[in-house]
Parts: C-alpha cells; sequence; structure tokens
C-alpha cells in the first residue's frame, strides 16, 4: 500500500459524509498521481442514505418497474442487502431500459438508458467517490455535470474569451455516439491510473457490460455506457478528460503560436484559436487523436468556423466571409449548448458577441409544448396554464441571457397560439378566435418574457 494512503484511517460510518469527501479530496490533491487501492471501505450504510438522498425520486422506472415510494418502504434493510451484495461481488447489475428522445431535429434521437432505481442508489454512490478523487484532475476547461459548475458557466467563460481577443477561428467538435461508443477496455485502463480499488472496479466493469432491454429483447453492447445512467457522466468526464482536456493543455497549446482555449460540456466542445493556422493545425489531428481511443468526430459537424469581429476582417475582395447585415446571424456562426453565437452591436455601438436561441432548440422547445397540450387536452384550463406557465419560466431560466429577448419573445407568442390551437380542438366547433383567446390570457396569463441572466461580467473591447 502506498504510504500515503496509510494515512488515511478506516473512517467510521459516525464521520459526516461531508468530512469522508474531504479527506478522500484532501488526498487526492496531495498526491495526483497516486492511484487510490482502498476507496470502498468508505461506502457503508451511512453514506448509501446519502447516496439515496441525492438519487432523484422522481424518475422513470427501470427494468423491475419499482419506484423511488416503493423502494422506501423499506428503505434501511434494503440499503444494508444493497451494501452487503455491493461489498462481497454477488451484486448483479440489471439491464438498462432503453428508451428514445428526440434529438435536434428531423428522426433522429437519442437512446436513453434508465436503471433500476436500487442500481441508481448504488451508481451515486460510487460516484460521490469518484467525483472526490476526478474534481482535483479535472480543468477549468471542463463544465458539464461538476459541482457548481454549469451550462451557462461554460458560455459565459467562451464569451469572455472570444469577445476580448476580438475573435478568431472556432472549432466546433461533434463526436459521434460519444456515450455509446466509448471504448471498455480505455476506460477501465484510464481509471486504473487513478483508482485501483477492486470493489469499485468490479460495479464500474458490471455496470458497463449490463445488458441493455429495448423492444423486448436484451442485448450486451460490447462498448459505451448508457446515456442516463448515474455513473455516466463522470466517466464520460473521466474519459473526454484523458482523451481531450488534458492532451489539448499538456500538448498542443504549447505548441501554439497563439492563444487558444477549450470549453467542454460533457461530450460537447469548441475550441477557440486567436490564429487560423494554430485552428487547422490541431483540426488536422483531431481525428486520430479520438481515434485512438475508439470515438469518431461526425465529418459534417465539425467544422472550423471562421469568427473575427467584423471591423477586424479582410477588405471585401480578399475573404469570402462578408459581415452580417444588422444583428442577424451571419453564415458565419457557430451552436453551443443551445445557442448560436454572433456578432452584433450593443447598445452603446461596439461589436459583442450575441447568442440567441438555436433553431433546432427553439422548434424542440415548441414541439414538447404542443405534445403537452395534445396530451392534456381536457384537462381543467386552469392546470394547463399553471403547467404552461412553469414551462415557459424554465426556458426563460435557461435562455434568458442578454441580447436573446427576440426570441424570448418569439417563443412565447408561439405557445399561446400553440395553447390556442389545442383549445380550439376541445369541441367540435372552432370558436377559440383570437379576440376569445386575449380574454382568456387576461385570466390565465402566461408569464412574459424575462432576462434571467444578464452579463455579470463584460469584456473589454479590443
Amino acid at each position: 500500500m502506498d504510504p500515503l494512503e496509510r494515512q488515511m484511517p478506516k473512517t467510521p460510518s459516525f464521520i459526516p459524509i461531508s468530512t469522508k469527501l474531504e479527506r478522500i479530496a484532501k488526498l487526492a490533491r496531495e498526491a495526483p498521481g497516486m492511484a487510490f487501492k482502498t476507496l470502498a471501505h468508505h461506502i457503508d450504510v451511512a453514506w448509501l442514505h446519502e447516496a439515496y438522498r441525492r438519487t432523484r425520486k422522481d424518475g422513470a422506472p427501470g427494468v423491475d418497474r419499482q419506484t423511488a415510494e416503493e423502494y422506501a418502504t423499506n428503505l434501511e434493510e434494503n440499503l444494508r442487502s444493497l451494501l452487503d451484495r455491493a461489498k462481497s461481488g454477488t451484486y448483479r447489475a440489471p439491464p438498462v431500459r432503453r428508451v428514445h428522445i428526440p434529438k435536434g431535429s428531423g428522426a433522429e434521437t437519442r437512446p436513453i438508458g434508465i436503471p433500476t432505481f436500487e442500481d441508481k442508489v448504488l451508481q451515486r454512490a460510487v460516484a460521490m467517490v469518484l467525483e472526490a478523487v476526478y474534481e482535483q484532475d479535472f480543468l477549468e476547461c471542463s463544465y458539464g455535470f461538476r459541482p457548481r459548475r454549469s451550462a451557462h458557466h461554460a458560455l459565459d467563460a467562451l464569451w469572455n474569451d472570444v469577445t476580448r481577443t476580438a475573435g478568431g477561428w472556432v472549432l466546433e467538435i461533434d463526436v459521434r455516439k460519444f456515450f455509446d461508443t466509448m471504448d471498455h477496455g480505455h476506460i477501465q485502463e484510464i481509471l486504473r491510473r487513478r483508482v485501483l480499488d477492486g470493489v469499485l472496479l468490479r460495479l464500474i466493469g458490471k455496470w458497463l457490460n449490463a445488458g441493455v432491454l429495448e423492444a423486448g429483447g436484451i442485448a450486451y453492447p460490447d462498448a459505451g455506457s448508457p446515456q442516463g445512467g448515474v455513473v455516466s457522466p463522470i466517466i464520460a468526464n473521466i474519459y473526454l478528460h484523458e482523451v481531450l482536456d488534458a492532451w489539448f493543455a499538456r500538448e498542443v497549446k504549447p505548441r501554439l503560436s497563439g492563444k487558444a482555449t477549450l470549453v467542454r460540456y460533457a461530450d460537447d466542445a469548441v475550441l477557440f484559436f486567436e490564429r487560423e493556422e494554430d485552428a487547422r493545425k490541431v483540426m488536422a489531428v483531431l481525428p486520430k487523436r479520438f481515434g485512438k481511443y475508439g470515438l469518431s468526430l461526425h465529418p459534417e459537424k465539425t467544422r472550423l468556423v471562421e469568427f473575427r469581429r467584423p471591423d477586424k476582417r479582410p477588405p471585401p475582395g480578399t475573404s469570402s466571409w462578408g459581415p452580417p447585415e444588422g444583428d442577424a446571424p451571419s453564415s458565419e456562426t457557430f451552436d453551443l449548448l443551445g445557442f448560436t453565437h454572433f456578432w452584433g452591436k450593443s447598445r452603446h455601438g461596439k461589436w459583442i458577441v450575441k447568442r440567441s436561441t438555436a433553431k433546432d432548440r427553439f422548434r424542440r422547445a415548441l414541439a414538447r409544448v404542443a405534445e403537452w397540450c395534445r396530451k392534456h387536452l381536457h384537462d381543467n384550463v386552469r392546470d394547463q396554464q399553471q403547467a404552461l406557465a412553469s414551462r415557459l419560466r424554465g426556458h426563460y431560466g435557461y435562455f434568458g441571457l442578454t441580447g436573446n429577448s427576440r426570441a424570448l419573445s418569439r417563443f412565447w407568442h408561439e405557445v399561446k397560439g400553440t395553447w390556442r390551437k389545442w383549445l380550439n380542438r376541445r369541441s367540435q366547433r372552432a370558436g377559440m378566435t383570437w379576440e376569445r383567446m386575449q380574454r382568456l390570457l387576461k385570466r390565465y396569463p402566461l408569464p412574459p418574457p424575462r432576462i434571467a441572466r444578464p452579463w455579470t461580467a463584460r469584456a473589454a473591447n479590443p
């Protein structure tokens, strides 16, 4: 056993979980190259209680159809049994139930794996341990599924870098079917550099090899980690930390002639370069780097975008890229985390990076509203109003960035129109005119657009 590990005593169950987590994190910080051989002893009944508390109770049930409420009726006994099976090696990871949700536009869907509730609790317990270790290794460029970090933090970081340098070249990275193609051998190899605990590695191996129930049959994929599993996000971050983050920081950036920035949220990533030659060099080697780990880049969605500030572009005739008209997105825009980024003028007449709801996300959100209205056609009008108001507030909470007022207003009006359309179908008489709808909206108003996230920091205009 490593001498540093001997400094960490077996922690009794009465010690708060937060204290245990901090002890693991402290040791990981102090020994960044050490592989932990003993971690599973931290997971006891109290740890599982905390994992249970952190697990969503309103999620869809897995293959056993057991709900969180049913599991809680005999919680203490269930958790003790789960702990015994996990530690003894007799725990069997049940198949995940696969469902498909819409992805972008068209008929393309995203497969989601739904574990059983008990499996979610155990995955949460293991994810808590892994997070305490790997949060000490992860870099600032990574924002997805990490404590005290969000998609908006990633967007703000990119906004500041691009605006401060008057733009440059943006390399959009799209990993084809990332969660379905992560190589199991590489996952285990990468994990073993930091985690050598047999119990944890055995459990992770069982989850990676658990079957997938779909269309009445069970398949056993030889690659991937089901998107929707509780442990999958931390495994994905560990994988991409090695494949992209650490490689870019350690090997790529020192060889570049200009500034470069990576912003990654889970498997959504963009690379921003000050110089075109740097961008093209990295773009040329990216497929080989990802291919080394069993991943492939989408040839059409992985693209290089010239994104210089309009007043910094070459004169007309020397570049095929022209300035946008007004504030409308030009042909050279890029998308990240549901927003289309483009150059526009501020109220003070300065060029800034503006962000508008991406077209595919707008259509998808509106389609979900229409589907909800269809399913709840005959609900009480007040209940419909409350549900739609909640959806609008959630939409504003994410997309309510400064400069996105126009898209928010359009969404608000489209939702009102969609509601009217389906109210019109409550009877055979088409009587819900706009005049009547306006009277109904006065009685059952839908919240108007609001900017939920104004800019907190502004980059200098160089």
